[in-house]
């Protein structure tokens, strides 16, 4: 049976959406200016205020709205939230992926220390930064609807409501900006790292609100996203065309 988007999940295909826009935007007008006038992206985006401030807006509203409770964000980042705790009477608190996050924090570091120390070296300007940042951006939504690489690799856990590691995704979204010196990059990255710095501390302080034994609201009866539902009708479309593809090419051999 075939499933309505629900709320949540049309503002993630939103936010693909615009994400992808700014992404294809920042990638057209660095190859523009690199070509043109020599100069990066980052120095153009200083004499466009008004985009620049659109876009700040945008992702400084977003990571606002994760410091409090909200029907219309996932269940992932809102079950460290005291009025989503929902009691299972179980007291056995259960978090397999727990491990998983220092080595998930570990390679990240070290992958974006890369890009670090090639811009410290200048060999990579702040433009290439910035299209990291957005880059990261649109993963992160493709993590949400399509493949998350963390979740099937590393965390192993069943879904994006359990997921150990989900409020990082600002601050690793936002990891390139710490090597931008410029005030809305450092902004966003404070306040991304403010997001995780508060998800952490819950955690320790009330893991029974992050395991599934524990807290019925992860329990995919009170899901208000319904995202497995969508992948896996995503996965039978893919597989209904590789077999109409297959059958096509069969019958053009004949």
């Amino acid at each position: 049976m075939k499933r309505k988007l629900t709320a949540v999940s049309v503002l993630h295909y939103a936010r693909l959406v615009y994400r992808s826009i700014l992404f294809i935007w920042l990638l057209i007008g660095y190859i523009a200016y690199r070509l043109d006038r020599g100069e990066d992206i980052a120095a153009a985006l200083d004499r466009q205020p008004l985009v620049l401030a659109v876009a700040w807006a945008v992702f400084v509203s977003e990571m606002v709205l994760r410091f409090f409770p909200s029907r219309y964000e996932s269940p992932g980042c809102q079950k460290q939230f005291e009025k989503n705790y929902i009691k299972s009477g179980q007291t056995d608190i259960v978090i397999q992926d727990n491990n998983a996050t220092v080595l998930v924090a570990l390679i990240w570091i070290v992958f974006n220390g890369v890009f670090g120390a090639l811009r410290m070296t200048d060999v990579l300007d702040d433009g290439i930064m910035i299209l990291l940042c957005a880059a990261y951006a649109v993963c992160d939504m493709i993590c949400i609807l399509f493949f998350c690489p963390f979740q099937s690799w590393f965390m192993k856990n069943k879904c994006c409501s359990t997921c150990r590691i989900y409020n990082w995704d600002y601050a690793m979204m936002f990891t390139p900006l710490f090597f931008v010196r410029r005030y809305y990059a450092w902004s966003l990255l404070a306040l991304s790292v403010a997001l995780l710095v508060r998800w952490e501390i819950t955690f320790f302080r009330h893991p029974e609100r992050f395991s599934e034994k524990t807290n019925d609201y992860l329990q995919c009866k009170n899901c208000t996203e319904k995202l497995c539902a969508h992948k896996r009708q995503l996965k039978t479309l893919w597989q209904q065309i590789e077999e109409y593809t297959a059958k096509r090419i069969q019958a053009l051999r004949k």
